[in-house]
């Protein structure tokens, strides 16, 4: 895909904050601190369209960007640990929940795990809540360039056996190095 134009639309904590649109839109979603906003500039070719902090839980918004304006992508709060007050923490979970069960553009969801680490619960929870609503999902393992080539296609085999998914429809990517790019690119325009 070649992004021609992206730019931030607005960010929203509730339903009557979305933008009133029906384009198609692909919401991103993992742990915080996960690698999020990292693949989306990538993605994007931008180096700070989304913001991007070591700090988790720095997007506390549901943030919405126009690409090519033809379609959004939607850049959902982490889940799990995050540097944040328990009661905004709180009010996460319902906000995403809410945004995930309503929202009829929505194509699917790009959940983001770091390749390093087994899924979680809230990993597995995310994963359950889609296939119960039937709404599509993208799987990409973030920080690849962390690991070596065979390490790589060892936790990649782990985390499909966790998931029960064949990991060879997992994607592998990294922000510092492109890889896999491409290869997400494929998927989303696939669901166009």
């Amino acid at each position: 895909m070649i992004v021609k134009s992206a730019a931030f639309v607005r960010g929203a904590v509730k339903s009557s904050q979305y933008p009133s649109s029906s384009m198609p839109e692909i919401a991103f979603a993992g742990r915080s601190n996960v690698g999020k906003s990292s693949l989306i500039n990538v993605l994007l070719g931008r180096k700070n369209l989304v913001r991007t902090s070591s700090t988790p839980g720095r997007t506390q918004t549901i943030n919405f960007f126009l690409i090519n304006n033809r379609f959004h992508f939607v850049d959902l709060p982490g889940y799990g640990y995050a540097k944040v007050p328990i009661e905004v923490r709180k009010r996460w979970g319902p906000m995403v929940e809410s945004y995930l069960s309503s929202r009829e553009g929505l194509c699917a969801v790009v959940v983001i795990l770091d390749l390093r680490r087994q899924p979680n619960e809230a990993d597995h929870d995310l994963l359950a809540w889609l296939a119960r609503y039937s709404i599509p999902e993208i799987v990409v393992l973030t920080k690849a360039d962390k690991l070596k080539k065979n390490k790589q296609n060892y936790q990649s085999r782990l985390i499909g056996e966790d998931l029960s998914k064949d990991p060879s429809s997992l994607i592998l990517f990294s922000a510092a190095t492109g890889m896999g790019k491409q290869v997400l690119w494929k998927a989303i325009e696939a669901l166009f």
